[in-house]
C-alpha cells in the first residue's frame, strides 16, 4: 500500500476532471481526494496498490475529450491507515 499527493496541470478544471478522477479510482479501489487549487490547477492523493495507482495515472494523463493534461507532479507521502473512499473535497 503506497500513497501519492499529485499536482495536474492543463484544462482540469470546469471540465469534470474530479468527476474522472473520483470514478477511475473506484475502478482501481483506490482511495485518497481531488481539490481544485486558486491557479486552475488540481491536487490529489490517491492511495493504493502501485500497480493500481500506475494504471490510474495513465487514465488520467490521457483525460478524455474535455480534459487535458499537460503537465503533472506526483510524489509519495504516508499511507493514511483509515482512508476509505476517493473524496471531491473543496
Amino acid at each position: 500500500m503506497v500513497r501519492y499527493f499529485l499536482v495536474v496541470d492543463g484544462q482540469v478544471q470546469g471540465v469534470g476532471f474530479r468527476f474522472f478522477a473520483q470514478c477511475n479510482a473506484a475502478k482501481y479501489s483506490l482511495t485518497g481526494l481531488a481539490r481544485n487549487m486558486d491557479n486552475g490547477m488540481v491536487e490529489m492523493e490517491v492511495q493504493g496498490s502501485e500497480e493500481d495507482i500506475q494504471k490510474f495515472i495513465s487514465i488520467i494523463r490521457k483525460g478524455n475529450r474535455f480534459i487535458r493534461v499537460n503537465d503533472f507532479s506526483m510524489k509519495r507521502i504516508d499511507v493514511i491507515t483509515n482512508d476509505k473512499k476517493f473524496k471531491i473535497t473543496y
